[in-house]
């Protein structure tokens, strides 16, 4: 079983029932995103299903990981659910707050990858957490943080719309330049510099959401199950529409090599991995984002005008797709 919320916070962060409230909706947030993939993989007569995997941490807490190999429609998914305390904050964690180096925190969060079989259906990545930091002499501090991002390997024009669209009407509530500026954060975050590529095409990232720079409790908590509803409303008419086109070796050699780009993009940059490896996190749970194949191929040109030169030439560089 997953352990019980840590001891009650000070008054001026986060209740210990704001935290419930949060933990409530992760779960169940997890539970959803699995069941609407598995029918994905029920309507292709696949047999796969999310493993279940509970686990407790000595430090404090656990999770349960959720993970799907081997599907008809999905190659593998994981969909991880986390709620853990770390009593001395590693130095990833506090770059843009030095001042927490060495406190106490927790932080709870879904975090999910998919890698679909079917090259023409985009790798998927969302992840939705709330991070309380203590530290003695100081009052509390919190924020969420979040997004979710695309990585197509052969794209269509609906699709990346679509995407971006919906990442698009989930933010109008919560003010007019709440899209264009976490769209161009996932932009700058999710760019790989040793290739000069973007990852994917974008979507929404943020960090730091707090009541000093976004809104209240409430309000970051409502802008949290926006994200995670929007990940489900933006990624299940694109696998309905492509999970049944027909590929070939071509196309399947392509895919392993780009997500080359994502294996590297996850070992070099993402913060979380960072967090989760240096604060002595699960590796099975912190690595379940990488691929179960992929490949390296050395010096590769793609021809001009080919689908797979298309990829880096037009979709992998910042656009504004809704102008």
């Amino acid at each position: 079983m997953i352990p019980a919320s840590p001891a009650p916070l000070q008054s001026d962060s986060p209740s210990a029932a704001d935290i419930r409230r949060v933990r409530s909706f992760l779960l169940d947030l997890q539970a959803r995103i699995c069941n609407a993939l598995e029918q994905r993989e029920a309507a292709e007569g696949g047999t796969a299903r999310f493993m279940p995997d509970d686990w407790t941490r000595e430090e404090g807490g656990g999770g349960r990981s959720c993970v799907l190999q081997n599907g008809s429609v999905i190659e593998k998914g994981g969909v991880m659910f986390s709620h853990i305390t770390v009593k001395n904050l590693p130095a990833s964690a506090t770059q843009r707050h030095p001042e927490l180096a060495g406190a106490t925190a927790q932080a709870m969060g879904v975090s999910l990858v998919t890698h679909p079989r079917n090259p023409y259906v985009p790798t998927s990545h969302a992840n939705v957490r709330l991070f309380v930091a203590e530290k003695e002499g100081m009052a509390p501090i919190w924020w969420f943080g979040g997004g979710f991002d695309l990585t197509p390997f052969y794209p269509f024009e609906e699709d990346c719309l679509h995407w971006h669209t919906v990442a698009h009407d989930l933010c109008v509530p919560f003010g007019p330049q709440i899209y264009p500026d976490f769209k161009r954060w996932c932009d700058d975050y999710f760019y790989l510099k040793h290739r000069d590529e973007q990852r994917g095409i974008g979507g929404l990232f943020y960090d730091d959401l707090n009541a000093h720079g976004f809104g209240d409790f409430e309000t970051c908590f409502a802008f949290m199950q926006a994200v995670g509803q929007g990940y489900l409303d933006g990624i299940l008419p694109i696998f309905d529409r492509r999970m049944t086109t027909p590929y070939g070796e071509r196309e399947r050699e392509f895919q392993l090599y780009r997500r080359g780009r994502y294996v590297e993009y996850n070992l070099v940059y993402d913060r979380g991995t960072l967090f989760g490896l240096q604060s002595g996190g699960r590796t099975e749970s912190i690595l379940v984002s990488l691929p179960n194949l992929v490949s390296w191929e050395y010096r590769r040109e793609d021809p001009p005008g080919s689908p797979e030169r298309e990829l880096v030439d037009v979709y992998l560089k910042p656009r504004e797709w809704l102008e």
